[in-house]
């Protein structure tokens, strides 16, 4: 093993990829890596070893961490890097194909062994002299331990708060389940815990995550705790902006409909994944509680929050879905004018179920029903920016883009990396992380343009 000034001198490329549940453990990696006396680099070029936190949710994603392997590959052959770590959701999907395919690879990790991380390092170092073999390490998924002190990757004041591991939805075009095992909540108090850490350290944004948000303490305490959560995080932290992310139509109580109309600190926005509203396809792709249940939830968010922001995501060509069934799904964007929608062609994944049913659809027709759905939405977005030009707007300011000359933040109904942002400009300077106010001028695609208002923030009860 590596001595702790040795260890200095090592510096730790990383490449996260895939989404915010992801970054939490790049998070968690990173924070143990710096303990154990290692140092990190954002320049992959001046890095010993770099690791490579995979996402193979989907073809493209899988192609997307292959594609960043091989590019260290090349700085592995070039010699100017050591050696590679392949993390996540690529090696635990596909464990027995990595070493295989890609031999530039020295080490594996599975997504159950995040804690393993400075092990693999020591491995990967010391066969720097020793030619020692590879390193490899898959622990159970149910048994990891959720949670622990992270470097965050975002910037300081907006974070992530993932809440529980894994998904029992069993989704039949979702490989989730296999690949991040059982859903398993993380204990109550270690959340408020990791909040309260949050907001000393900056945070102003926390966005609750996990694969499933509305199923939290479902394994833990006998029901659904996200409403009792979030009761305790307003009270608990004075965190202005709290968001949700990954919420499920058929666990929407009222309970967490009260919290988002008055709680104060919960923004009134929430991401929605519905996927189709077709009974036939919803039914073939295993979503609980069917179309109608999907059209009443939103009309219960709808009716209880006023001005409440849905976003909500699609997926057109699956197995079997008629001209009348994406149809019915465009009448019912129309109908229900979203204010974020997401689409995406149905990925034929292997080894879940959804794979190996009949009628599987062209992948030009795929496409071609995706940019039909994006193109309606399109129109629905503009309209609604375009009723927002003259109000003003509560803005969390990101920075300044030079190439625009404009300052740039998002709303409240914008999620980090997600939606969209608000350009506008100001008299004064603003610090990345100030929440400032801003009266819209003009709108374009899914942005806003406007001009600050300065205001003293003393009311967080700012508008969308």
């Amino acid at each position: 093993m590596a001595s702790l000034n040795t260890k200095s001198k090592i510096k730790i490329g990383f490449i996260s990829l895939g989404c915010p549940k992801n970054t939490v453990d790049s998070e968690i990696m990173l924070r143990e890596l710096l303990d154990a006396g290692y140092t990190t680099t954002p320049d992959e070029k001046k890095a010993d070893v770099v690791i490579i936190n995979t996402c193979a949710f989907i073809e493209s994603a899988t192609k997307e961490s292959i594609s960043n392997i091989l590019d260290m590959a090349e700085l592995k052959k070039e010699g100017r890097l050591k050696g590679i770590i392949v993390t996540g959701c690529l090696t635990e999907r596909y464990r027995g194909e990595v070493f295989a395919e890609l031999p530039e690879v020295d080490a594996v990790l599975g997504v159950g062994s995040i804690h393993n991380i400075t092990q693999a390092v020591d491995a990967v170092v010391a066969s720097f002299s020793k030619g020692s073999p590879k390193y490899a390490s898959f622990e159970p998924n149910d048994c990891v331990r959720l949670g622990g002190d992270r470097l965050l990757l975002t910037p300081p004041y907006t974070s992530y708060l993932k809440i529980a591991e894994g998904c029992d939805n069993r989704c039949t075009y979702c490989a989730i389940p296999s690949i991040r095992g059982r859903f398993r909540s993380r204990p109550m108090e270690d959340l408020v815990k990791e909040a309260v850490g949050l907001e000393a350290s900056g945070t102003k944004e926390l966005t609750i995550i996990a694969q499933d948000i509305t199923r939290y303490g479902k394994d833990l305490y006998g029901r659904y705790m996200l409403a009792d959560l979030l009761n305790r995080l307003g009270a608990e932290t004075s965190i202005p902006w709290i968001r949700l992310l990954y919420c499920y139509p058929d666990k929407i109580t009222d309970e967490l409909i009260e919290q988002i109309r008055d709680n104060g600190q919960v923004l009134k926005y929430i991401d929605l994944p519905m996927q189709h509203i077709s009974e036939n396809v919803l039914r073939r792709m295993n979503r609980h509680g069917g179309s109608e249940m999907i059209r009443e939830s939103v009309r219960r968010l709808r009716e209880a929050v006023p001005g409440i922001v849905i976003r909500t995501t699609f997926i057109t060509g699956f197995p079997g879905e008629t001209e009348e069934d994406f149809d019915e799904l465009c009448e019912f964007v129309r109908e229900s004018r979203f204010e974020h929608v997401g689409v995406f062609p149905y990925s034929q994944e292997e080894g879940t179920p959804a794979a190996s049913f009949p009628d599987q659809i062209d992948e030009q027709v795929k496409q071609d029903r995706a940019d039909i759905l994006m193109r309606e939405q399109l129109s629905i977005s503009d309209e609604w920016n375009k009723s927002r030009i003259g109000k003003t707007i509560e803005v969390l300011c990101e920075g300044y883009d030079k190439e625009q000359k404009l300052y740039v933040g998002r709303s409240r109904a914008d999620a980090l990396q997600i939606d969209g942002a608000v350009y506008f400009r100001s008299e004064r300077n603003i610090e990345p992380g100030t929440f400032t106010n801003v009266k819209v001028t003009n709108a374009r695609d899914y942005d806003l343009l406007g001009q600050e208002v300065p205001t003293d923030f003393t009311d967080r009860k700012g508008v969308l």
